[in-house]
């Protein structure tokens, strides 16, 4: 960061001047805008954000930092993460980066490795990065095969408590659906996240008794009063319609809950008329969509001295014209699904208007690790920027949409509660103990 914002006052009540804010990201202000983009005066007092000014007219007797016009973010929403997973690559590589390959890793390193105190010390790597870069609030599924998801579930309360003034977390239990028919272990599953306040999830696949899974999936959550976040249809093969039906299951069995799904590859592989009749249903059931293009890219399409020729990312621009609120997420984190990454949204932003193309225009785009991810995961609270507001906030040098996304932003300064944080990332050596050959 520039010398002039290097040091924030150090006062109770102060100045934010010069601000660009993305106005998708705003609540309650108007100003002329430029690809979307505003600019305003920010009076930050006892760690919330007094009131949203025109530029120029904060009160002169403030103290003050003058921006000289760097953009303001409110701080991110990481919707589809998978932080118990995170970090095992060092120990349990992907041998030729597919998805197959992913499995049968992690399978492998969760029946070996995944002890509380491992799963703990991976997660916590975690939310201390996601900390570091930015993010208020994740959702994180996690691999809930008995006996793993008492495990996993009892170490993300835990950590959920711990982190409260920090990020917010939620969890969801991810298994395979056809689990569902072993009634012992589903029961099981359903009441470990009962007593964990987490969600219902699992991994779909088509076959005949598709419709029966996810009818009993659709009446135990509405039971429990439970919220689903299913992964759908991550493949490229145009075949696959799971999407399609879990649209239809959903108006079938009147659930009133909120349905997220990830991924939904395939879309993007079928003819337009299948497409849009998915679409379609999609939006009629008010089901919200997440896309994971890093990981996706990652994944789908690989063969050994092949190049790539599909993207593995979903029909996000037609979903989001449908009216299907729509986000993006980081997803896997150095596992063997990605090999990559560091729970950081303004890289999986930057990537996702490459991938996905949410330029021309940008003027919307912010709203895809803000205000979108927040308001599907029931958190209209966060990742806005809003008068009586918290002022988490995540501030640049960068002043317009070029410089945001040509550089990695590594000179940020992370804000809570009104205050600049350490923005000191973790050093992998702390997760050397746990990394077994």
């Amino acid at each position: 960061m520039t010398a002039a914002i290097a040091t924030l006052p150090d006062a109770d009540r102060f100045a934010l001047r010069n601000a660009t804010l993305a106005a998708i990201a705003v609540d309650g202000f108007a100003a002329p805008a430029r690809e979307g983009l505003v600019k305003a005066d920010l009076v930050i007092s006892a760690g919330r954000i007094e009131t949203i000014l025109p530029q120029g007219s904060a009160p002169a007797d403030l103290p003050a930092a003058d921006l000289r016009d760097g953009m303001v973010w409110p701080c991110f929403a990481d919707m589809h993460t998978h932080l118990d997973k995170g970090h095992i690559w060092d120990r349990r590589p992907n041998p030729n980066g597919d998805f197959p390959g992913a499995l049968d890793a992690v399978r492998a390193d969760r029946e070996t490795n995944w002890s509380a105190g491992d799963v703990r010390a991976r997660m916590e790597f975690s939310l201390k990065s996601a900390y570091a870069h930015g993010t208020s609030l994740i959702r994180t599924h996690l691999d809930s095969l008995p006996p793993q998801h008492r495990i996993s579930f009892e170490v993300f309360s835990q950590l959920r408590e711990e982190w409260a003034d920090r990020i917010a977390l939620q969890a969801v239990a991810l298994f395979p659906t056809d689990m569902i028919f072993d009634t012992a272990a589903f029961a099981d599953i359903v009441e470990t996240v009962r007593q964990h306040g987490g969600l219902l999830g699992g991994v779909t696949q088509m076959g005949p008794d598709l419709d029966a899974r996810l009818d009993m999936l659709f009446r135990t959550a509405d039971d429990n009063g439970i919220d689903i976040d299913l992964h759908v249809d991550e493949t490229q093969d145009r075949a696959v319609l799971t999407l399609k039906t879990i649209a239809e299951a959903k108006l079938r069995n009147r659930f009133e809950g909120a349905v997220t799904v990830g991924h939904c590859c395939s879309l993007a592989r079928q003819d337009e008329d299948i497409a849009s009749a998915t679409i379609d249903l999609v939006a009629r059931a008010g089901i919200s969509v997440v896309s994971l293009p890093m990981c996706n890219m990652y994944l789908q399409d690989r063969a050994p001295g092949r190049t790539p020729r599909y993207r593995g990312v979903t029909l996000f621009h037609e979903l989001a014209a449908a009216g299907v609120p729509t986000a993006i997420a980081s997803d896997n984190t150095r596992d063997p699904f990605y090999a990559y990454g560091d729970l950081d949204p303004v890289e999986v932003f930057r990537e996702a208007v490459r991938i996905l193309h949410l330029d021309h225009p940008l003027d919307t785009a912010a709203r895809v690790v803000t205000r979108t991810p927040a308001d599907i995961l029931g958190r209209a609270d966060l990742s806005r920027i809003s008068a009586g507001g918290r002022a988490d906030l995540v501030i640049f040098s960068a002043r317009r949409w070029s410089e945001f996304l040509s550089r990695p932003q590594v000179d940020r300064i992370v804000m809570r509660n009104g205050k600049r944080i350490d923005r000191s990332l973790p050093d992998y050596r702390e997760l050397d103990p746990i990394m077994k050959a």
